[in-house]
């Protein structure tokens, strides 16, 4: 085998890794805060903000290329989550009491500790509702964090990890879909029950080919978005009737999870990332991450997320419910925990929900930045002197 080819093989390795995910998110964040605080940022800003079309209001239509991103493309992102925490339940780690215990104690800790967290800094103010942002972890970030760490990594610690964000990703979206909620119109929920009731007939019927599920996906995606419910939750609710069965070859759920795979992860997410962190800094905004919804976001994030984590995980083992995998220790535990507290996408997303107003997002966006950022520094040094202290 040729140097070329050699190289080529190995960067198309790295490229479908996760580790090259969580590495061009850090870079299209950077590339975006860096150009957002530049001679250019006023562009910038404006390209992210402006208006492409101008469509009738009655529609709430996306039409600002920030909108398109987080009203549309995110619902793509939705659909493979719900994919994966469908597979998950079906077949994966959380398909039975005995393997969901762990993940399940790990995920639900890390949700309620960094949610009371934030409520007793924020509970009878007029920023309370963004309980939620605190609660959510980004698993392409945690997952490629871990996979800088190399070899090293246990198997039993990657799956741990991943189905700890599965379940906290399915926390999520109950969370945006039960409490993010503002208004309702009956006429067209009745459209998307509908919709879904298609969708259900379609795999009822086992019909393989993708394109009458992604077709009705994409009118009941209008349905919710003009429903009141977040557009987003359409990409869920597609993946619950998409139909799965791992025994078969040519199972549509497994074929548009792997379609989805690189786009997702590779354009998508990017996109996300440049469109929703193009924040200009101003003094300002430093001292935004002094108001106690930025501390309640960042504490949550940062010890909130290590500690319910580690808590809940020991009293599930205590009580007998859980037990470690052979090789994980409680350190181990703790140092995914700090992962868990990288909530960057997830959590910006529910910011954005939370927060109507430019400024409050903004300074959710920086507490979110600022967390993520020393949740992932410490996670990935703690495991890596746990993982150098096992070798010897």
């Amino acid at each position: 085998m040729s140097l070329f080819e050699r190289l080529s093989r190995e960067f198309s390795i790295f490229y479908n890794s996760q580790k090259f995910g969580g590495i061009t998110l850090i870079a299209c964040t950077l590339f975006s805060l860096l150009v957002a605080n530049s001679a250019w940022s006023e562009t910038y800003l404006h390209f992210w903000h402006d208006e492409l079309l101008q469509l009738p209001a009655s529609w709430h239509a996306p039409t600002s290329p920030e909108k398109i991103v987080n009203d549309l493309l995110m619902a793509v992102f939705f659909l493979l989550v719900g994919m994966e925490i469908k597979r998950e339940v079906l077949s994966g780690e959380l398909s039975n009491f005995q393997r969901a215990s762990l993940p399940l104690s790990a995920a639900l800790g890390g949700m309620i500790a960094p949610a009371l967290i934030y409520l007793s800094f924020n509970a009878g103010s007029s920023v309370v509702h963004g309980w939620g942002i605190p609660m959510a972890t980004d698993i392409a970030f945690a997952i490629g964090i871990l996979a800088l760490l190399g070899s090293r990594v246990p198997t039993s610690l990657k799956i741990l990890l991943t189905a700890l964000a599965v379940a906290d990703d399915l926390g999520a979206v109950l969370v945006i879909a039960l409490f993010y909620t503002q208004q309702l119109h009956l006429l067209y929920l009745l459209g998307a029950a509908a919709v879904m009731l298609v969708l259900y007939l379609l795999g009822k019927t086992l019909v393989t080919s993708l394109w009458p599920y992604l077709l009705s996906g994409l009118i009941l995606w209008i349905f919710i978005h003009l429903s009141g419910v977040h557009a987003t939750i359409a990409g869920v609710l597609l993946a619950l009737v998409i139909p799965y069965d791992q025994k078969r070859q040519n199972d549509p759920l497994q074929r548009l999870e792997t379609a989805l795979h690189l786009p997702v992860n590779h354009f998508i997410m990017p996109l996300f990332a440049l469109a929703n962190t193009a924040i200009a800094i101003q003094s300002d905004s430093i001292s935004s991450l002094h108001s106690d919804s930025s501390i309640g976001i960042m504490v949550g994030l940062f010890f909130g997320k290590p500690i319910g984590i580690l808590l809940f995980v020991w009293l599930s083992c205590k009580a007998g419910m859980s037990k470690l995998p052979v090789g994980i220790t409680f350190r181990h535990i703790l140092g995914i925990g700090f992962l868990g507290g990288i909530g960057f996408t997830m959590s910006i997303f529910i910011a954005m929900i939370a927060f109507n107003q430019p400024a409050l997002t903004d300074s959710a966006k920086l507490a979110i930045l600022t967390a993520s950022t020393l949740s992932g520094i410490v996670g990935y040094l703690l495991l890596k002197k746990v993982f150098s202290i096992s070798q010897h």
